[in-house]
């Protein structure tokens, strides 16, 4: 087994024991932590009570973080003619229609969100198995496939987040990095776990929040009190 680097036991040591945190001890615990050199990302990971095998189980939403995420979004859009030159206008990074089409199939991705006006949506169906596996894939539900495609990729450029339940009830985003004021990040823990709250499925049986860790990129991560966490 590899030897761990001073680093790694130091922040190791710093969380040993501390569990079921409040929302500010835990990101200044995971804050101070975050001692690498580049500018690390602060991941919150929630696990649900849900089955996401069943429809009216299924968690998804989009939550516009106050103090945004701190990276630059990538974004693409499927549209064609004045719908195009408005997605050109507002900053999105690749336009198109059956030629992006075909660089997807093709393998490249270099995006972090996908838009697409409705009458694009034959096209990117195409892309289902590509995109989708990477929550990828436009979606009506979190304003992805719409008209206003300014609005759209104003929101994507401004920090808003998609989130979904994965296999296992697992739903993480990235909500803020290192190098945001501890106020800022707690705000954005709050507004995403709130988020996260509203989005209870119907089909949710027993307890819906079961646990939520923040991390970040490098270290390792602390509980959080559900309560606190949630205001329940």
């Amino acid at each position: 087994m590899a030897k761990l680097g001073k680093r790694t036991r130091a922040a190791r040591e710093a969380v040993a024991g501390k569990e079921n945190l409040s929302v500010e001890e835990a990101v200044a615990l995971v804050k101070a932590n975050a001692t690498s050199k580049f500018d690390e990302t602060i991941e919150i990971a929630l696990n649900l009570g849900v089955d996401t095998r069943h429809a009216d189980q299924m968690v998804r939403g989009v939550i516009g973080l106050p103090n945004g995420t701190g990276k630059a979004m990538r974004v693409a859009v499927f549209a064609r003619g004045p719908k195009a030159d408005e997605a050109k206008e507002a900053g999105a990074d690749i336009i198109g229609a059956e030629d992006l089409m075909e660089t997807i199939q093709g393998g490249t991705i270099e995006f972090d969100r996908c838009i697409a006006t409705p009458d694009m949506m034959p096209i990117v169906g195409r892309l289902g198995k590509v995109l989708g596996p990477r929550n990828l894939m436009p979606n009506p539900k979190v304003g992805t496939v719409t008209m206003d495609v300014k609005a759209a990729v104003e929101a994507a450029k401004g920090g808003e987040v998609q989130f979904k339940a994965e296999k296992g009830g697992v739903v993480h985003a990235g909500v803020g990095k290192a190098s945001f004021d501890e106020a800022k990040l707690v705000e954005n823990v709050r507004a995403f776990v709130s988020a996260v709250a509203k989005a209870k499925p119907s089909g949710a049986k027993g307890t819906y929040m079961k646990k939520i860790a923040l991390s970040s990129t490098m270290g390792p991560g602390v509980t959080l009190d559900v309560a606190e966490a949630s205001g329940e």
